[in-house]
């Protein structure tokens, strides 16, 4: 029994390792496996760490996805007839505007200068 279910975690490990990678956040399998860590050193509820991790990770992948779709409407906005995937548009839209996956506007450059003000007028 044991030899079949090495030969059964080897054989899933291989067919993980084999598909392409994708720049996706964790999803169900990364995020389940962190979660059955964590609920094994939690006294055991290992299955319990799981679950909740699957479904994080999987609300995790959806608001990245929910995120791209939005900058790749704008970058549509922005450039009429632009070919690609929602993907390579949000990726293009990102290097436009200097923002990171995961933030939708960009990193303004922050001034400690005060700000100017007009001098009071006396009435």
């Amino acid at each position: 029994m044991k030899k079949y279910l090495m030969l059964a975690a080897a054989t899933g490990l291989l067919a993980t390792s084999l598909t392409t990678a994708q720049a996706e956040p964790g999803g169900c399998l990364k995020y389940g496996a962190a979660g059955a860590v964590g609920g094994h050193v939690a006294n055991h509820h290992g299955v319990l760490g799981a679950m909740g991790g699957c479904v994080t990770g999987m609300y995790v992948r959806h608001r990245y996805r929910k995120e791209a779709r939005a900058k790749a409407a704008l970058y549509d906005q922005e450039h009429p007839g632009a070919k690609g995937s929602y993907e390579e548009k949000a990726t293009a839209y990102d290097v436009e505007h200097s923002t990171k996956p995961g933030q939708m506007t960009g990193t303004a450059p922050t001034t400690n200068a005060p700000a100017a003000t007009a001098p009071a007028q006396p009435q």
